[in-house]
């Protein structure tokens, strides 16, 4: 009863906010991907209008303390056939996915600050019921106190602690994972330093035990994420990230077995985007222990692309390539298998049936925005195992299904194409198909393999 009601709020909420401010200019503050990089103190001395007025809510005389509010509803439609290529012979799989948020955003002068975020994801019709990514009814999802603890021209150094999302790089390691309806999130510490060029994180977390139902989520008391990622700008030439992550899992689940995981990732991230000539480098190593014996994985990723800023409909071609490591035999006590750890959802397609562990792809894409505010996007992935004494594994980095009894490296090949259409400022819809046709180690593992098809529908409203 509560979420139901706490649902209902929330769409009420956002459609009289759409309405009310339907007529402000787009050219403002753009939301976030984390809705707490949101800053919102240019508002303080801006026309009181409905919209500013609770963007940026004085709490004091001198308005050096404010409130900001804010929040979501988003609302997908999903279509998938045959899921895992008919394995679970569910064949139609027609669902409805929900998500609403509304946060608060407290600063007390220009040293401390409080963010707070409810949210609710919550998923319906899928026949063979919500997958963890699916559906969290309500909960926490941020809950934290910022104090800059120092501060110096425009360099600082910030303490956050509480329950906090994080994101770092492309999310090929640490995302908060937005395409699936339930964010991710962590309980931990986190001190941060930036300066206008480089800014570096330094953090100790937990992740929490995720249930579907109201405030039921189990708070995990010992760190089994920690680390620290940097990224310099250089100017002219780009970016260059630099990382180091460290996990702790008691039970993982890989081809080699199941087994305590004690596992660490130095890696590094040279990109650009923007116009003319983009690229997207990355690579990163990884070494621990496994169930008693030693880790030792690797990734590689090359992603080129050239945008054609002064073409009609501004052409973006794109090419990239991931090689990424898996085990060369199961039961020897080592595992050469990589682990993305926190990854997000989409890293190959919207909806992607393959996850990036002992995988080789090809994936070429071509955007064109074919109006101001209508953006397609054509994708091609060829899937190969990189291992053949090796599985094929979800989006998230579980196992999926076992192939060390197959002699078959091809998986299949993943057609996508989608729109995404930004109405304005704060609503946006984006529509997409993906078929993927499976290859030959799907059919020697799968009797009477079927080709999957994936079309969704998703409404996003923010404020």
């Amino acid at each position: 009863m509560l979420s139901t009601q706490i649902r209902l709020l929330f769409i009420r909420l956002c459609l009289l906010l759409t309405a009310a401010t339907a007529a402000v200019s787009a050219g403002g503050q753009s939301f976030k991907l984390m809705r707490y990089d949101e800053n919102y103190a240019p508002l303080k001395d801006s026309p009181r209008g409905f919209y500013n007025s609770i963007k940026y809510i004085p709490l004091n005389a001198a308005k050096s303390s404010y409130l900001s509010l804010g929040g979501e509803a988003r609302w997908e439609m999903v279509n998938f056939n045959n899921e895992d290529w008919g394995r679970m012979n569910i064949g139609h799989n027609n669902f409805l996915l929900q998500r609403y948020d509304l946060h608060a955003d407290v600063h007390l002068g220009s040293r401390v600050r409080l963010f707070g975020q409810l949210r609710s994801a919550i998923q319906g019709g899928r026949k063979n019921g919500p997958r963890p990514i699916d559906e969290d009814k309500l909960n926490v999802q941020n809950l934290f106190a910022d104090v800059v603890a120092w501060r110096k021209s425009s360099q600082s150094l910030t303490f956050r602690i509480g329950r906090q999302e994080i994101d770092y790089g492309s999310g090929r390691l640490i995302s908060v994972r937005e395409g699936p309806n339930a964010r991710l999130y962590f309980t931990g510490a986190r001190v941060m330093y930036n300066t206008p060029r480089l800014s570096v994180d330094g953090f100790v977390m937990a992740a929490d035990t995720t249930n579907n139902g109201a405030f039921d989520n189990k708070t995990n008391r010992q760190a089994n994420l920690w680390g620290t990622y940097g990224k310099w700008i250089i100017p002219r030439h780009g970016n260059l990230d630099f990382y180091y992550l460290g996990i702790r899992r008691d039970a993982t689940m890989f081809e080699e077995g199941v087994g305590k995981e004690i596992r660490h990732t130095l890696g590094t991230r040279l990109w650009k985007y923007g116009g003319g000539f983009i690229y997207n480098l990355e690579a990163a190593y990884q070494f621990g222990s496994f169930s008693g014996g030693n880790i030792s994985a690797w990734t590689g990723s090359v992603d080129l692309g050239y945008l054609f800023e002064n073409v009609k409909f501004r052409p973006s071609i794109n090419i990239r390539n991931d090689y990424i490591s898996g085990d060369r035999k199961a039961g020897d006590g080592k595992l050469q298998t990589f682990n993305p750890l926190y990854p997000k959802g989409g890293y190959f397609g919207f909806n992607p049936q393959i996850g990036p562990v002992n995988l080789v792809d090809i994936h070429p894409y071509v955007s064109l925005t074919l109006l101001p505010r209508l953006l397609w996007q054509g994708d091609i992935v060829f899937n190969w195992r990189y291992s053949l004494q090796d599985g094929i594994y979800r989006p998230s980095g579980t196992l999926n299904m076992t192939g060390a009894s197959s002699t078959k490296r091809y998986i299949g090949t993943a057609w996508l194409t989608s729109f995404v259409y930004n109405v304005n400022k704060f609503i946006t819809l984006n529509t997409g198909l993906q078929y993927f046709k499976v290859g030959s180690f799907v059919y020697d593992v799968i009797p009477n393999a079927k080709n999957g098809v994936f079309i969704n529908t998703r409404l996003a409203v923010k404020f």
